[in-house]
This record gives C-alpha cells, sequence and structure tokens, in this order.
C-alpha cells in the first residue's frame, strides 16, 4: 500500500466546518444554560472603591453579579509549564481582589438568562475608582529595565560567548542601529469563549484552548477540585496563535460563576475585550551592533532587546535567540531587558522571539551588506553556521544552502540591482529582499491509544487538539500508514482531557511530539494481531516469526508469499474479538533536562508506560542517541515589492519562501500553513499596530476596524517549496515543526526589499506610506 504520509490529501474536518457542524467552544448545546458578560475596568491602575449594581439587577432575566465581594476563593497554581497548565497572570486571579493593574481588567460578571439580558445589565453597573497614577509608555520608562533570569519554561535570556567588545574595536567594518516592533495581538477568528457545567462535584468545561490537558491541570489547581473531577473540551479551535497556550481569567470565571449561580455558564471575550485582557505580542526595542572583516565574514555580534511586561506576571519575548545560532561567529552577546508597564500581560504570539528577532537581525544583516556592496544572499552563505555554535552541537539536519538557492531562482534575484531605486516597471520602483527564517524544532512527551476494530476500521485517543492547522487531518495520515489502512478507514479523535495526554498546541511541536506515539500504538495494534494469528492454528500464518509477517491495505500476509495471509477482520473474528487496543507512550523531548518523570502508579500514563516497554516502534524511537544535536527548522524568505514614488504605496508582487522542515506531512495543509505564516508577516510589516493611549495607558485599536490586517486585495502570488528531506533524528516520522516558521524572516525581506527599491531605510515597523515619503 502506498503511504498517505506527504500527500495532499483533504482536510478530514474541511466538510464539518463549512457545513457548520463543527462545534467550537461557544457553540455547544448545553441544557439550562445562562450568559455572563464582563465588566472590565474603565482605569489603568488603582483600586474598584464601589461596584453599584442595582438597576442592574432590576434588568428582566437577570440572575446576579459576580465581582471580588463575594466569588469564590482561589488557589494559586504551583506551576509555569503550558502544558500543565500555564496562567497567564499569575498574581493576578481574577476577582480576588479590588485592585486593578491595567485598563479592561475583569472587575466584574453579570450572569443573565440571555445574552442580550447580561449585556444590557452590563450596562447599568455603575463603578467608582480610587485611581492611582500609572506607569505608561516603554520609552518614558526605559531606565526602569531589569534583566530577567530566564525567559518562558527556563529558557536562556542572558547569552554570551567570546569577546564581543574587543573584537567590535578590531572590525573592518561595523553597523550598529535599533529596529523597533509595536505592540500586535493576535486577532483568532474565534474570541477566547468558555463554557462551565457542574453537575455535583464534576466539573465539565468546554474551552478555546490550547491544552485542553493543561487547562484540566489548572482548573483542578486554582478551583481545589481533583483532577479526575474535571473535564475539558476542545474540539475546534477558531484559530489561536498563541494567546490560548496560556489560560486567561474567562477559563477560570465560566466555572466560578456557574458555581455560585448554580447554572451552566457561557463567558464570550467581546473582540475590545481579548485586545485588553487576552494577551498580546509585547513592543520591542532592538539594538544590534555587527562587526566583520572586509570579506564579510562576521567577528562580532550584539543584539540587545528591551521589551515590556506587566506589574502582575513576566514574559520575555526572547527576541535574540535566534541570533545566538543563526549565523557563524565566534563573539557574541544577547541579552533581554523588561521594562513593567500597566498593561495586560504579553504572550507567545506567532513565533514569539523569533518573529521580531529574525526582523531587526535580517535587516542589520542586509544593511551590512550595504555597507559592504556585497550581495545579502553572499553575506549570509559566507556566515553560514555548520553548527550550532552557543551549544557546540550539530544540526539534526540543514538544508538551507539548497533553500537559499531554490528560492533565489524562484523570485529571480539575478534581475537586482545592487544599487537601490535604480529598477522600475513602469511608474513603479522595484525592489528584491531576502531573509532567513528558522524556528527551533521541539518535541515533548506524548501518550496515544490505538484501537482496530473487526470491521477494519481503526481509532486514535489522543488529548492533544487542532487549532485549525490540519492535525486532525495529519495525525489520520500517521495513523493510517501505522495500521497499513486507507486514511478513510481511520478516525483520530483529539480536544479531550480524558484521553491520554497529548502535547499543548505551542512552540510548533504537535507532529513530532504525539506523531510518534499515535505510529507506535497503531503498529502495537498491528503487532498484537500478527501475533494472534501466529498462535492460531487456522491462520495460514501459523507457526512462523512476527518479522517474517508485513501488513498492507487491512491484510497480513508473508513477506515473501504476499498471496499468503488473511485480512484483519478474519483473525478478530476467529477469536471473538470486536476490537483490540494498544496503547503508547513516548517520553523524548528535545528541551527536557535529565531523565523523565514516570507517570503515578495506577494512572494511565503508567498504564501506557508498561505496555510502551514491549512497543519496537517506542523502543526503537526512544533509543536514538538525541545528546549531541541541535535541533531547529530552516527556511529563506524572497519577496519583490513594487512601490510608488509619489504616494509611497507599497504593493508585494511575489512571495517565494523555501522552508526546511524535515518530513512534510501533508503537502497540502503544509503549503497552506506556509502561506499563512508569510500573511502574518505582511500585516507585521505594512499594518499591524496595537496603538495605547499616551495619557490613560488604555487600549486605543480595539476591533478590527481599527487595527488593519492583510485582506485579500493584499496579497500577491505566492510560491511555497520544501526540501523534505527526513529528520531521523527527532523523531522516526521524521518530521519537525511548521506553524511557526512561515512568519519568520519574511517581515526582514518584504523590509529589505523596499530599501532596494526605494533606498530609504525604515527601522520602526509598520513601515508605511508617510514613512517612505516623508
Amino acid at each position: 500500500m502506498n503511504p498517505s504520509i506527504g500527500k495532499p490529501i483533504d482536510r478530514v474536518d474541511g466538510r464539518l466546518k463549512v457545513t457548520g457542524a463543527a462545534t467550537y467552544a461557544a457553540e455547544f448545546p448545553i441544557k439550562d444554560l445562562v450568559y455572563g458578560v464582563s465588566i472590565t475596568s474603565t482605569i489603568t491602575k488603582g483600586r474598584v472603591k464601589n461596584i453599584d449594581s442595582r438597576q442592574a439587577l432590576k434588568v428582566p432575566g437577570v440572575i446576579g453579579i459576580m465581582t471580588s465581594e463575594n466569588s469564590m476563593q482561589l488557589h494559586f497554581p504551583a506551576g509555569s509549564d503550558p502544558s500543565n497548565g500555564k496562567f497567564a497572570e499569575k498574581d493576578l486571579l481574577p476577582l480576588q481582589n479590588d485592585r486593578v493593574f491595567y485598563g479592561g481588567q475583569h472587575i466584574a460578571i453579570i450572569v443573565a438568562e440571555t445574552f442580550e439580558q447580561a449585556e444590557q445589565a452590563a450596562a447599568l453597573v455603575k463603578v467608582t475608582y480610587d485611581e492611582q497614577p500609572a506607569t505608561i509608555g516603554i520609552e518614558k520608562n526605559i531606565t526602569t529595565a531589569y534583566k530577567p533570569a530566564s525567559g518562558l519554561g527556563g529558557g536562556e535570556a542572558q547569552i554570551k560567548r567570546g569577546d564581543v567588545e574587543t573584537a567590535m574595536l578590531s572590525a573592518a567594518v561595523k553597523t550598529e542601529e535599533t529596529y523597533t516592533t509595536p505592540v500586535y495581538h493576535h486577532n483568532a477568528m474565534e474570541p477566547h469563549a468558555t463554557i462551565a457545567q457542574w453537575e455535583g462535584d464534576k466539573l465539565t468545561v468546554y474551552d478555546a484552548t490550547q491544552s485542553v490537558m493543561g487547562v484540566k491541570g489548572l482548573l483542578a489547581a486554582t478551583l481545589g477540585i481533583p483532577a479526575e473531577k474535571v473535564q475539558v473540551y476542545a474540539l475546534y479551535i477558531g484559530g489561536g496563535f498563541g494567546s490560548k497556550g496560556f489560560t486567561w481569567a474567562n477559563t477560570l470565571l465560566a466555572p466560578m460563576a456557574a458555581k455560585q449561580f448554580n447554572r451552566p455558564v457561557k463567558l464570550v471575550l467581546s473582540r475590545q475585550q481579548v485586545f485588553s485582557a487576552a494577551g498580546r505580542r509585547t513592543q520591542t526595542i532592538q539594538k544590534i551592533t555587527l562587526g566583520a572583516d572586509q570579506t564579510g565574514k562576521l567577528s562580532a555580534i550584539k543584539h540587545a532587546t528591551t521589551s515590556e511586561t506587566s506589574f502582575v506576571d513576566e514574559f520575555v519575548e526572547t527576541a535574540g535567540l535566534a541570533t545566538s545560532m543563526l549565523y557563524s561567529s565566534p563573539n557574541l552577546d544577547v541579552s533581554h531587558e523588561l521594562v513593567r508597564l500597566n498593561r495586560g500581560t504579553p504572550c507567545p504570539a506567532r513565533a514569539p522571539g523569533e518573529a521580531p528577532g529574525t526582523y531587526a537581525l535580517e535587516v542589520a544583516m542586509d544593511e551590512l551588506a550595504h555597507q559592504l556592496k556585497m550581495d545579502p544572499l553572499q553575506l549570509r552563505l559566507i556566515n553560514h553556521a555548520d553548527m550550532e555554535e552557543q551549544k557546540k552541537k550539530q544540526f539534526s539536519e540543514k538544508s538551507l544552502k539548497e533553500c537559499y538557492e531554490r528560492g533565489a531562482e524562484a523570485i529571480g534575484w539575478k534581475n537586482r540591482k545592487a544599487e537601490p531605486g535604480t529598477l522600475k516597471e513602469g511608474n513603479y520602483l522595484v525592489g528584491y529582499g531576502m531573509a532567513t527564517a528558522t524556528y527551533p524544532a521541539n518535541r515533548s512527551a506524548s501518550t496515544a491509544k490505538a484501537t482496530l476494530f473487526a470491521n477494519g476500521n481503526a481509532e486514535i485517543l489522543c488529548g492533544t487538539q487542532d487549532i485549525g492547522t490540519g492535525t486532525y487531518t495529519v495525525m489520520t495520515q500517521v495513523a493510517a500508514d501505522g495500521f497499513s489502512l486507507s486514511p478513510d478507514k481511520v478516525k483520530v479523535k483529539l480536544g479531550n482531557s480524558s484521553y491520554p495526554k497529548g502535547a499543548q498546541s505551542g512552540g510548533s511541536q504537535v507532529s513530532a511530539s504525539v506523531g510518534p506515539p499515535i505510529r507506535a500504538a497503531a503498529l502495537g495494534v498491528i503487532s498484537k494481531l500478527i501475533n494472534l494469528a501466529i498462535s492460531d492454528t487456522a491462520s495460514p500464518l501459523h507457526g512462523y516469526k512476527e518479522e517474517d509477517i508485513a501488513a498492507d491495505n487491512g491484510r497480513i500476509h508473508l513477506v515473501k508469499n504476499p498471496d499468503k495471509g488473511e485480512t484483519y477482520s478474519q483473525v478478530m473474528t476467529r477469536q471473538g474479538l470486536d476490537k483490540l487496543e494498544a496503547q503508547a507512550k513516548t517520553n523524548v523531548s528535545t528541551r527536557q533536562q535529565g531523565p523523565p518523570t514516570p507517570a503515578p502508579a495506577g494512572s494511565p500514563e503508567a498504564k501506557a508506560e508498561e505496555e510502551s516497554k514491549t512497543n519496537k516502534a517506542v523502543q526503537e524511537d526512544e533509543k536514538t542517541d538525541r545528546k549531541d544535536f541541535a535541533f531547529h527548522s530552516f527556511g529563506a524568505q524572497f519577496v519583490k515589492v513594487l512601490v510608488d514614488p509619489d504616494l509611497g504605496m507599497i504593493r508585494i508582487d511575489k512571495i517565494v519562501g523555501v522552508m526546511d522542515i524535515g518530513t512534510v506531512m501533508n503537502l497540502k495543509t503544509a503549503t497552506n500553513q506556509i502561506m499563512g505564516g508569510m500573511i502574518f508577516g505582511i500585516g507585521m510589516a505594512l499594518m499591524e499596530n496595537t496603538q495605547y493611549d499616551p495619557n490613560n495607558g488604555r487600549v486605543v485599536t480595539r476591533d478590527l476596524a481599527q487595527y488593519l490586517v492583510p485582506v485579500h486585495a493584499d496579497i500577491p502570488e505566492i510560491e511555497v517549496q520544501f526540501i523534505n528531506k527526513p529528520d531521523t533524528f527527532i523523531s522516526p516520522i521524521g518530521a519537525r515543526g511548521i506553524g511557526e516558521i512561515g512568519i519568520t524572516g519574511i517581515t526582514a525581506a518584504i523590509a529589505n526589499a523596499i530599501y532596494n527599491a526605494t533606498g530609504k531605510r525604515v527601522r520602526d515597523l509598520p513601515i508605511t506610506p508617510d514613512k517612505l515619503i516623508a
């Protein structure tokens, strides 16, 4: 049977989505459901003096109001790992006191029989405050910046090698510039939404989350109930882009209100509330200094990032991490500083760190190339890193030079003029730009359960989720190949916390993490089936060894004599079995320190671990020696732009991206993912920009009428290519993450193309027409 991995098969959930049959968090039909509407602060810092709800409670259908005066007490969670439940604002559990730390903070919830009644009542609530002076603006408060000890998950925030200062003194060529990026908001199509229902002491939650397992753990910890009493569903998610990777207040407020009013409660944030209380990308100020000799070889790199965080948690936009490994240089200094502001807490957003970081670094490389009078592509080839120099490890697989070559050919790089502003098409100035793309290749421990039914169909259960990127489809392909069945015979079930624990959808890790245990579990079932046939005197395969037998298209047979065999159904029917099951857990983690922690004795995870000890696929996977390898994906982004010299209007004419991401699991969904990242990059480069009122610190651009994002008319011709070389070190399926690499490099490539067209270097995003004609 031909393998299905790599084939551009249609999304298995496509029909459900286009017909409206896919059920999202806010759409579950729950009996006796009531509606919550959040009331948010209108000051930026201070205390709530009084909440007058007398008029609101008179609105027909209103059930009650929940404030810090009457809400249940919560328990502070111990951990900060998103896969185990990371509350986004660790020092601001909702409605636990009267303090206000930012505009738009949740301060009360109105609950009513209908949404309209709750909304009307919320508008009638009168709040008085004890307002205090707020800390507003990163530039105004830059003297308060401090160096964080680490980034998310304990990652490095301060990195050095060699002696940068001495190397800079002797550098023949040096460039030093500052690059700024504004606050960006995720703006997923689906807003944050939660339905919570209590049945006695059992809690069921339907949540828009990138981590069903994380939400389950967090709810148990904060509400003070056993984890086995919590059930979380996230069957379909309308995008997350990082904002649904952490857990925000709405996920706690819904079960709190449901408990208080003894009714199931639905709480959906408005678009305006998403802007203030559900995360964002932090603003960055990045100063990059590059030193090189006359041949272009880098002797020193310095990348200093200042970004902002809130007063109720700490999030580091580690923009310099990619700089520490992307180019060869003996001397490097990467630093990160934070300024605390009265804003909601930032969080991961569309390739956190790498997206703004590669923008600044790759524009700096373009500036160095111009100063050297060198082709920017040639400069990158001269400084190609053959190994991860900071960690002194070989890359598990790297075909970046081929990405450069293929991308340059596809965009027509030979047509580029070295002198900016000299190439025209009609009245338009023409520019070409390029940049390197990169993102870490992550993998974490995950578990799956496989079932083969006597009718020849199969099923996979895994407690991960599909945030809209195609996980249902790709994992169906992985399972189909493991079962040796066609994809239409396999049903993959995700988004349910009662399933075996799968990876969080964050850090581009799901395919690399859950693919191997799904494959191993399916192979484990087939192994059990083969051994049943071997021990069955009525089977034509009786007495043979397992290694003599292969599976193909719902049938097992001798490798050397394919005609001698039988179907899966024949084996199981003779045994009186309606199904065969197997579980597999792979403990592999590309970021793990030390051996994995065993699951609690008697738990489902422990049973999966025990069964995995005899699963050949798991054992082969886990015995692979990975300690000497660094895991990263790479790519090259090329852009052609047309700029109107009189109006400064920018039109992107063509984008080419060539990606080295290991095995391409599904050509159609992979291409779609990279295109999506490129479109994010267009928005980041030219349009997106969250504005805050400089007087009171509140968000001004609070909806999609004011916050600009690319639309169909903005999208150019896009060409996506893949190297498609399996990375056999990261996993048996050879796939590295693809979710975030598409946005890296593209913003810089656009900026570099605009410079090549106009000769005007804009270092503060977004690049708008006024900046080109000023």
